[in-house]
């Protein structure tokens, strides 16, 4: 099939010893896969860094691969002409192995392939570089029953050749590549083997050099081998399987040969059927003649429709790139928009410090104000205390006063009775002295008299002890009254104190309250500013809703209006509400309204607009 036969001598003889060329094939590529992998990892080792698409033993690795996998492939009928890729089955890859799917898709979004073959080239690549290409192919060579449908029954990939390969290609996980397969062009290669590669001499491979890459070579065939062993054990279950898959296949051949006994009974029908299709041509060729008068006639009407639907395409892509561009702005609007939100986010985080911050002065100011208001009510008491002791103290001074001025009258009296005591003493003593001289005289005389002034004088010293006593008395009680009468004054001295400290106080209680009205207008300022800020938080809030909530609906979701449920077409056009994203025909979003997302005008649907109408007058005072 690919000229692989007489690619080496031993493994040429013993292909041709089998009879079936199918299985020479099989053969055939299996050691071709053997040798390709097994130079493949050989090279890499020796090169020792990432391997590029210009790498020739790469190349020819994905070249023998592709012919692997062509080998038995089923041809398909497709409406042009016969369809054989290998792609089919590669994309079966996707459903039985879920981590295919990022492959396929991004095989499918290359923008410069166009065949299948060159979407399998570029899948077994990404394959590779991601090294699950054997466990790929693993998922794959299992489901036996859908590859039937790309394959033949002796076709590689349905034998146990193809599992000894996926096994080999186990060895591919120690190679790290990385190729750009948006540049290749994988449409147009043409893959064929050089098998100049693998033609060598014994004499070119040597040296101590070659020896160490064939040590590390052969812990790879050790790993591989290994790696084999625990295939055996799955080859030997599809052995089991493909037992069955005999005996269903016995079954087959019966239900074959009475296929072919149906199909010479269709034969003959079928030579019936042409006679009299041959009737049936020449009654069609006379109807076609008369059609094709017809047909040119639609042709012409079709010419002129052409041109119109051809002016009608070109408005359309004119409307396509009118809404390419909104889509664009739109977009920019957008990041704004998210700019914009981080902003007012950050500004509401600080505005809510700032204001918990305001909140605590303000308790704290409170608090203050209470301990101010308990010390003026304190001092008050006090004060009142005071001026109730300073009104009986005064009355106990004005007491003492007269006390005062009485003991003085007093004293003044007895003053002027030791006065006259004195004096009449005075009198005495000289009356004495006459007596005296009179008793020398007068000695019987005034001995009488002696007798009775001896009395009188003791009287009179009794009464001058009483009242030098009284005196005492009376100036120990003075001496009482100057001490209470000068602890009077010092705490009459006291209450002057208490009453400057009083005005004091008060001139500190008047600024206090100046200072707790100033801190009070500014908490009114506070809370006015407060409110004004929740409620531009609340707008905030709002149109951040407006924003999370809003969903910019896709054009393919949409195929009617969705107030007048009118269907779209080429004239009745679609139109997106820059408000809730959804989408109007022209007639039922023909207003313009300025949203917190752009300051200039956009058009919005009449639903969105009746309601920012309502809103805006409601906000108005």
């Amino acid at each position: 099939m690919f000229g692989i036969e007489a690619f080496s001598g031993e493994r040429g003889r013993e292909g041709s010893a089998v009879k079936d060329p199918t299985a020479v094939e099989r053969a055939n590529l299996l050691n071709m896969a053997k040798l390709s992998i097994k130079g493949l990892i050989e090279s890499a080792l020796s090169f020792g860094r990432t391997l590029d698409s210009d790498y020739p033993p790469l190349q020819q690795f994905f070249v023998v691969m592709e012919h692997c996998l062509k080998h038995g492939l089923k041809v398909r009928k497709s409406f042009l002409s016969y369809n054989k890729t290998i792609w089919g089955p590669l994309e079966l890859v996707e459903k039985l192995y879920p981590e295919a799917e990022e492959i396929a898709a991004s095989v499918r979004d290359l923008p410069g392939l166009k065949t299948p073959l060159g979407r399998a080239r570029a899948w077994l690549r990404l394959a590779l570089m991601q090294k699950k290409m054997a466990d790929y192919l693993r998922c794959l060579i299992i489901q036996r029953d859908l590859l039937s449908e790309f394959y033949e029954y002796h076709a590689l990939m349905m034998e146990e050749e193809g599992a000894v390969i996926v096994g080999l290609l186990v060895g591919l996980n120690v190679i790290d590549a990385n190729l750009c397969v948006k540049g290749e062009d994988l449409d147009s290669q043409v893959g064929v083997i050089d098998f100049s590669v693998y033609l060598k001499s014994d004499d070119d491979i040597g040296g101590k050099e070659r020896d160490v890459q064939i040590a590390a070579i052969l812990d790879q065939k050790n790993y591989v081998e290994e790696l084999n062993r625990q295939l055996n054990s799955t080859v030997s279950s599809l052995h089991a399987r493909v037992d069955s898959l005999e005996k269903s296949n016995t079954k087959l051949i019966e239900e074959l040969a009475i296929a072919k006994n149906n199909i010479i009974k269709l034969q003959e029908e079928n030579h019936q059927l042409r006679s009299e299709n041959t009737l049936i041509l020449m009654k069609t060729q006379h109807h076609l003649e008369a059609t094709k008068v017809d047909v040119e006639a639609e042709l012409q009407t079709y010419k002129h429709s052409r041109q119109g639907l051809d002016e009608m395409y070109s408005e359309a892509r004119r409307q396509l790139r009118e809404e390419s561009q909104l889509r664009q702005d739109m977009e920019n609007e957008l990041v704004v928009q998210v700019s914009m939100k981080h902003e007012i986010e950050l500004a509401m985080k600080l505005l809510e410090k700032d204001i918990h911050e305001k909140q605590d002065t303000l308790i704290g100011l409170r608090q203050q104000l209470d301990e101010v208001k308990a010390i003026n009510m304190e001092m008050y008491q006090k004060l009142q205390v005071s001026e109730d002791a300073m009104k009986e103290k005064s009355e106990i001074i004005s007491r003492l006063e007269d006390k005062t001025n009485q003991i003085n009258a007093a004293m003044k009296q007895l003053e002027q009775r030791l006065q006259q005591a004195e004096k009449a003493q005075m009198e005495a003593e000289a009356e004495d002295e006459k007596l005296k001289q009179e008793y020398v005289n007068k000695s019987e005389s005034l001995q009488k008299e002696f007798s009775q002034k001896e009395k009188q004088l003791l009287q009179l010293e009794t009464d001058l002890k009483i009242e030098k006593e009284w005196r005492q008395t009376l100036e120990d009680d003075l001496q009482k009254e100057k001490e209470t009468v000068s602890h009077l004054r010092i705490e009459t001295q006291e209450i002057i104190n208490l009453k400057k400290e009083f005005l004091k106080l008060q001139e500190k209680n008047k600024q206090l309250k100046r200072i707790c009205e100033d801190q009070e207008a500014a908490l009114q300022e506070l809370a006015s500013k407060l409110s004004e800020s929740k409620l531009k938080i609340e707008d905030i809030k709002e149109a951040n809703k407006a924003l999370q909530g809003q969903v910019w609906l896709k054009d393919k979701e949409a195929t009617h209006c969705k107030i007048c449920e009118k269907e779209f077409s080429l004239s009745k056009r679609k139109h997106h509400c820059r408000n809730c994203g959804e989408i109007f025909c022209n007639a039922c979003s023909d207003n313009e309204l300025p949203l917190p997302s752009s300051p200039r005008p956009v058009r919005v649907c009449d639903s969105c607009h009746a309601m920012l109408i309502q809103r805006c007058s409601s906000n108005v005072p």
